[in-house]
């Protein structure tokens, strides 16, 4: 990154972001709201706007449109492929100073889609609010600097007659795993139709139920939004981050654990729809902030990967 803004995903973004590796712990140590409690918070106490407002612009990546842009533009064109479109993909969800190169190296594939992309199924952990199942929200739209992406209400509707899948807007308020993915999508497709869904604690099988009924044809992409390790140091990083590809690549969802991706629930979720529909996984990046911006005695480990 560039400028002020750039400092302050340096000096921010990481430290936000550091909340990736604590995330999914902390939430197991608060008190968990038990389901028909999470649906009276979603559907009564939280206040309903008619969009989602950027919570990390200025922290994550820039909040200036113009700049936003440039620096999307940039990283995907560093990333260029003629590789086909996938289905769903893995992308890391730090500040774009750490892992925005990454990202780019899955997202730069859309520009080689045949057939248009009008829907994104959008799935990554929660950070900030512990609660059991996997949250939508009721908001029209989502923002970003970039404008704003609307909301595939009928698809969400669909989703949540699940019961362990319900709206509760407070999940998504501050959580940054789904937004930063966001820009990359309105740059590689304009306009599309999102379908958010926060994953607290849940059976991965419960994910696949969901991903499964959202699937859709051509016109739906999944992507899931998960980072690997948490503060090793460099080499143990690549190594364990490796293994973690090579599971990912085998479908082995298994095999993936808290302590090798803090988005293992989708993780696992997405690889049990894909063993069943019989896609294959490829890793395309697989880097740390050792290898972006940042020291190498505490890494923060990101991969990105394909199915299709």
């Amino acid at each position: 990154m560039v400028g002020r803004v750039s400092g302050l995903a340096a000096r921010r973004g990481h430290t936000i972001h550091s909340g990736c590796g604590r995330g999914l712990s902390q939430v197991e140590r608060r008190p968990i709201l038990e389901p028909r409690l999470t649906r009276r918070v979603g559907r009564e106490e939280v206040h309903v706007r008619d969009t989602r407002e950027a919570a990390v612009a200025g922290m994550f990546y820039p909040d200036d449109p113009a700049q936003l842009r440039r620096e999307v533009e940039a990283m995907l064109a560093d990333a260029r492929t003629d590789a086909p479109a996938p289905k769903a993909m893995i992308a890391p969800h730090a500040g774009y100073v750490y892992s925005g190169p990454i990202a780019a190296s899955a997202y730069a594939r859309l520009r080689n889609r045949v057939a248009p992309i009008t829907r994104v199924v959008l799935a990554g952990p929660a950070h900030r609010v512990g609660f059991r199942g996997i949250a939508t929200h009721t908001a029209r739209a989502f923002e970003t600097p970039l404008g704003e992406v609307s909301l595939d209400r009928a698809a969400v509707a669909d989703v949540e007659a699940l019961p362990f899948v319900f709206p509760y807007d407070q999940a998504h308020a501050r959580e940054h795993s789904l937004e930063v993915h966001l820009p990359f999508l309105q740059v590689t497709l304009g306009a599309f139709s999102l379908v958010p869904l926060c994953v607290g604690v849940v059976e991965p099988a419960a994910v696949a139920t969901a991903l499964e009924r959202l699937w859709g044809g051509t016109e739906t992409l999944v992507v899931i939004s998960s980072d690997l390790t948490h503060y090793l140091d460099y080499q143990t990083a690549r190594r364990i981050d490796a293994e973690t590809s090579r599971a990912i690549e085998a479908l082995a969802g298994a095999a993936v654990g808290h302590e090798q991706a803090c988005g293992r629930l989708p993780i696992q979720g997405l690889l049990e729809v894909a063993r069943a529909r019989g896609l294959r996984a490829q890793t395309v990046d697989l880097r740390s902030s050792g290898d972006t911006a940042g020291p190498r005695d505490r890494v923060v480990g990101y991969g990105a990967y394909v199915l299709a």
